[in-house]
């Protein structure tokens, strides 16, 4: 379905410009962006991914992943085509790479409208609606609409998101995100640039943003890749930056694996993933989690203070021990995160 994009600025001679993530893309009649979903037609912009999902699952919330965010309840996970990144180990690359489909001929998956998706998180008890499997920003006017909709109704959002948005669009669904997981690929501008075609700082200035000026929930993914960026040197500077900007923002080092087009690299080893955890605790990270391997002892909440387990985890299955939720049951010290 067609949709008329919120965020954009006209310019001469029916061209516009896309305002929803840092490419900016500017958009003669006929052009699309480099997300593939975004198209001007006659002199205005539509997003051709809306009401659309390509995928729409029920997921446990541990699977985005976050961890301090209503630990073992499920999300009414949805996702459509396209994405503002070119990631080469894209692991959702079937749905995330395609670009410029024919909106009236090709299959552009189920017909969920805003208030079809709310209604069913309400009917099955759905605690959240997460926008993920491919990157939110690029099907904007439909997370924002089911997004507050959604918060009428008592259901929290989350996305799952690169982190390569605008500031316009982070101010518009600044108040009704509860929650998000930036995906932090590297800590250089080379590998941004080389590896998924965009740039590094907007990502950092917007994970510093909402880690220090907003109300939502934030946790860090790195996709340690074997020769890419899992020197010791540069996981310690991602560390260090992550300290610096929030030490309880929560980072999830997990294992690649061959996929699209990157299959010149082996499975990250779990050593390398327990290396990076040490490295992120000697820079002050208090909560580091492994993942894509199963290891319950990288994968558990404990106290920062007094090392009591909080949180039990095995793959997408959380147990929780305490008595209070984010409160250490042993020294009553309060874990931040969003629990209720």
């Amino acid at each position: 379905m067609l949709k008329e994009a919120t965020l954009v600025r006209p310019l001469q001679e029916m061209a516009v410009q896309c305002r929803v993530c840092e490419h900016y893309c500017a958009l003669e009649p006929g052009a699309w962006g480099k997300c593939g979903v975004r198209t001007n037609r006659e002199g205005k912009l539509y997003s051709v991914v809306y009401g659309r999902s390509v995928a729409a699952h029920v997921d446990p919330i541990e699977k985005k992943p976050l961890f301090h965010f209503l630990p073992g309840s499920d999300a009414l996970s949805i996702g459509t085509y396209g994405c503002n990144m070119r990631c080469r180990w894209c692991q959702n690359w079937q749905i995330s790479q395609v670009r410029e489909v024919d909106w009236e001929h090709d299959n552009l998956g189920e017909a969920l409208s805003p208030e079809m998706l709310v209604d069913l998180a309400v009917k099955r008890r759905i605690a959240s609606i997460a926008y993920t499997y491919n990157e939110p920003t690029v099907f904007f006017e439909y997370t924002y609409d089911t997004a507050k909709l959604a918060h009428e109704r008592g259901i929290k959002n989350v996305y799952v998101s690169n982190g390569f948005m605008s500031p316009d669009t982070l101010e518009a669904i600044g108040p009704y995100l509860d929650g998000i997981n930036v995906d932090l690929k590297g800590f250089t501008d080379e590998l941004y640039r080389t590896y998924t075609g965009t740039r590094i700082e907007p990502v950092k200035r917007n994970i510093a943003t909402i880690a220090r000026d907003t109300d939502i929930w934030i946790e860090i993914t790195t996709l340690v890749v074997p020769g890419l960026n899992d020197s010791d040197a540069e996981l310690r500077a991602m560390a260090e930056w992550l300290a610096s900007v929030d030490p309880d923002m929560p980072w999830h080092v997990s294992a690649f694996h061959p996929d699209y087009q990157m299959h010149d690299r082996s499975r990250t080893p779990t050593q390398t993933l327990k290396r990076a955890y040490e490295i992120g605790k000697a820079a002050g990270l208090r909560h580091i989690y492994v993942g894509n391997v199963p290891d319950p002892e990288h994968e558990s909440t404990y106290c920062p203070a007094c090392h009591t387990l909080l949180v039990q985890r095995y793959g997408f299955s959380a147990k929780p021990h305490w008595k209070t939720s984010g409160v250490c049951h042993q020294c009553s010290a309060v874990i931040p995160g969003v629990w209720q």
